[in-house]
């Protein structure tokens, strides 16, 4: 362990897809300070993401409530910090209580966004237009270099990786008798943000039953959290006599689900943390978007495509549809899904 100033601490957001989308930010670190080891203080709910990125060597889980303040759990997690040698923190949620650890460490650096009252407890404060929000992976980016009114295009920065090792891959297939040698569709049908996310059951069930119409051997796998075992119990349901639909949310760890996509011949996902899990992992993926706009938090796989209606009402960003009918996901329909997915599968076959 270095005992100087010559670690660089980075401060995890809460959600799964946020912190995919600021792998980008280590990968600038480490090619700004290559000796400089990266260790990152996150909720177990997110660890996992984290552990699966090559830039991190140590990730620190919090003891933290959601929500909570917790005075005294923080200064006492920032006497440990001070203990590491930190010489620079990026605290990537806006919130105030996050910005109070790298303060109480006494780390010399603080970087990170304005956010609630935080003046003070960072010295290097970056700002976003609420106006027009900077996209997640460059929002993230922005914090490796000072702060500018605008922020690095998508194009000039680097892609989101994850990586799994194969042995990791093959294991978590045999443990959940998964055939390895039959492609591997994965699907995503949660979402934390609200049901506006969530493309319909009825859909999911209809493209199962296309998808092994055309590949009886494959396996299709639902994943995702217990809260979404009840709409993936929904998806199987509908799909009627279809053995090849498995209902594994709830079931897996995140580190599981991280590995059961990475081996996955194709995703097809909502605007979720899985998805961006999968386009990090760079497998391919038809990605489904309503009410939220699919240039904020795009997928960045090789093969990749995303899916919007841009209907007049959209991107509402609201959890439950504020016209009831929901149009923006029920009109997108199971044949538009299955006419991207087609050739990923076909690729897989050749």
């Amino acid at each position: 362990m270095h005992t100087a100033a010559t670690r660089i601490l980075i401060i995890s957001p809460n959600w799964i897809g946020d912190a995919v989308m600021a792998q980008p930010l280590l990968q600038l670190l480490r090619a700004q300070q290559p000796d400089y080891p990266i260790d990152v203080m996150a909720p177990p709910s997110v660890a996992p993401v984290w552990r699966a990125m090559a830039e991190v060597d140590t990730v620190l889980e919090t003891p933290f409530r959601h929500g909570a303040l917790q005075w005294r759990e923080r200064r006492a997690f920032a006497a440990q910090l001070r203990l590491r040698g930190y010489g620079a923190a990026y605290v990537l949620p806006n919130t105030l209580k996050f910005a109070l650890v790298p303060w109480l460490a006494r780390i010399p650096r603080r970087v990170g966004y304005r956010g609630e009252m935080r003046y003070g407890l960072l010295n290097v404060i970056h700002h976003d237009q609420k106006d027009v929000p900077r996209p997640m992976v460059p929002f993230y980016a922005a914090l490796a270099a000072p702060p500018v009114r605008q922020a690095a295009g998508l194009a000039s920065l680097p892609k989101p990786r994850l990586q799994v090792a194969s042995s990791v891959r093959q294991a978590v297939l045999v443990r959940f008798g998964i055939d390895t040698a039959a492609p591997l569709v994965v699907f995503a049908p949660g979402a934390e943000f609200g049901n506006a996310k969530r493309w319909p059951t009825g859909h999911f069930a209809r493209l199962g039953q296309a998808i092994l119409a055309h590949y009886p051997t494959a396996s299709i796998v639902l994943l995702g959290s217990p809260k979404d075992r009840p709409v993936c119990a929904r998806i199987t349901a509908a799909a009627g006599e279809v053995a090849a639909l498995r209902n594994l949310a709830g079931e897996t760890s995140l580190d599981d689900a991280i590995a059961l996509i990475a081996a996955a011949t194709a995703m097809v996902s909502n605007d979720s943390g899985l998805l961006h899990v999968a386009s990090a992992l760079n497998r391919p993926v038809v990605a489904i978007y309503g009410p939220t706009d699919p240039l904020h938090a795009p997928p960045f796989s090789d093969v990749a495509r995303s899916l919007y209606l841009g209907l007049d009402c959209a991107p509402c960003r609201q959890r439950e549809c504020p016209l009831g009918h929901h149009h923006c996901m029920e009109k997108l329909l199971p044949e538009m899904v299955w006419q991207p997915l087609q050739p990923m599968l076909a690729a897989s076959a050749t």
